[in-house]
């Protein structure tokens, strides 16, 4: 059996021998590199990394490598995180009427090809809508929505997540416009899917205003959550081909799996610890 692995990710303004005292630190304190990614912005001036390690012998010990990595960090100023491999992360999923992301999630959940933990699902309609799925022990949330409970649903929501203590939330097709403040809450761990189109189209039916247009080009991008609508930092994106032979439906139907896809890698990659935020944009450490 291997010896158990762990990830560290750090980012911080560059300058000379992050790199080394990185690797010094892992090696005086028994640790062996299995896979080691960096990135220099020189457009910003920071440095981003990505390490995965295990024991070299019996004198490995995490937890001295934990403290003296923090000095380190310090001398740096990093923004950083230390865990097992194996320790797989909390995820809320919240999902509105369209549920094609959501049964993708939960079967390549269950099926072990994703590593999470499931904590809570949070919808807006009924669980009737979703007869025909499987939640097994998850935890289904019914918290309908209207203009004028808004601000009390999204207190309710909140709560559920921080008593489930999910480490990710994932707008699964979740098609309500989060306020600021929640958005804010939700900071670099919420991930959101929608479609994306060139030209943009918004509003009701955007398969049906591509179709009309005569697109050649469909798409979906997976983003974090920001106060700005569906302007934070991209994580991933897929597009899919158009011809003029397909109707509206078939975009649709195009539409949700090109969604399902890019959602499925974008949250794949948060959950291994390989997407660092870099300000207005992320570093997608792919495998």
């Amino acid at each position: 059996m291997s010896s158990p692995r762990h990830i560290l990710t750090l980012s911080c303004a560059n300058r000379p021998g992050i790199v080394a005292k990185v690797s010094t630190a892992l090696f005086d304190r028994g640790f062996n590199i299995l896979d080691a990614q960096q990135f220099d912005d020189t457009e910003t001036g920071n440095f981003f990394m990505r390490v995965v390690f295990n024991p070299a012998g019996r004198r490995a010990d995490i937890e001295r490598l934990d403290e003296r990595f923090k000095a380190i960090a310090d001398g740096f100023a990093m923004t950083w995180s230390m865990r097992p491999a194996a320790q797989r992360k909390r995820v809320a999923l919240m999902v509105s009427r369209f549920d094609h992301c959501l049964v993708d999630l939960l079967y390549r959940w269950r099926s072990g090809e994703m590593a999470m933990d499931p904590v809570a699902i949070i919808a807006n309609y009924p669980r009737e809508n979703y007869a025909h799925i499987e939640f097994g022990d998850v935890p289904f949330h019914y918290l309908p929505i209207t203009k004028q409970t808004k601000m009390e649903q999204e207190a309710r929501a909140w709560e559920l997540i921080r008593s489930a203590k999910a480490d990710l939330v994932i707008l699964a097709r979740y098609m309500q416009i989060l306020s600021d403040g929640f958005a804010a809450k939700l900071q670099g761990r919420c991930v959101n899917i929608h479609h994306s189109f060139l030209p943009g189209f918004k509003g009701a039916k955007p398969y049906h205003q591509a179709h009309q247009r005569g697109v050649k080009l469909i798409g979906a991008t997976a983003h974090f959550v920001t106060s700005d609508l569906d302007e934070g930092p991209i994580i991933e994106q897929d597009v899919e081909r158009i011809s003029h032979r397909d109707t509206p439906d078939d975009l649709v139907r195009k539409g949700r799996d090109v969604e399902r896809r890019v959602l499925a890698r974008a949250v794949a990659n948060v959950l291994e610890d390989r997407v660092l935020l870099n300000q207005g944009k992320t570093v997608v450490f792919a495998d």
